[in-house]
């Protein structure tokens, strides 16, 4: 019965989706924290992940989707900002963040509205 509600693909996709939020989140924040570090590189989860998850999800492989795990790398494209080599950007970190708060909200709400329908059909309060 469990596996139903918390293997199907849709929950899965979200659950990762929202592992990534907090993992791009951990990454801007060290962006942010290391804005004057001499050589810092700018880290972000990649967007190859999120294409992974969604090729998983198009495919309704739900064993894919367990194996993927998000992680910060150091972000190639991001041109050195400073003489000494570091690439963070504080305006560019913070509209990242403004993002990343965004869509974390959004899986959130996905997640907690299947939660509660499941509460109230546990409850019988099905309206």
């Amino acid at each position: 019965m469990t596996e139903a509600l918390f293997g199907s693909v849709n929950y899965m996709a979200e659950k990762r989706s929202l592992d990534a939020c907090v993992e791009r989140q951990r990454a801007l924040a060290s962006n942010i924290a290391n804005l004057e570090t001499p050589g810092f590189r700018r880290m972000d989860v990649p967007a190859q992940f999120r294409s992974q998850l969604s090729e998983a999800v198009r495919r309704q492989d739900v064993s894919t989707m367990n194996t993927l795990r998000p992680s910060a790398v150091v972000d190639s494209s991001a041109p050195a900002r400073t003489p000494d080599g570091n690439s963070v950007n504080l305006t560019d970190e913070l509209i990242a963040m403004q993002d990343n708060g965004l869509e974390h909200s959004l899986h959130v709400q996905m997640i907690s509205g299947r939660m509660s329908r499941l509460r109230a059909a546990i409850s019988g309060r099905m309206s």
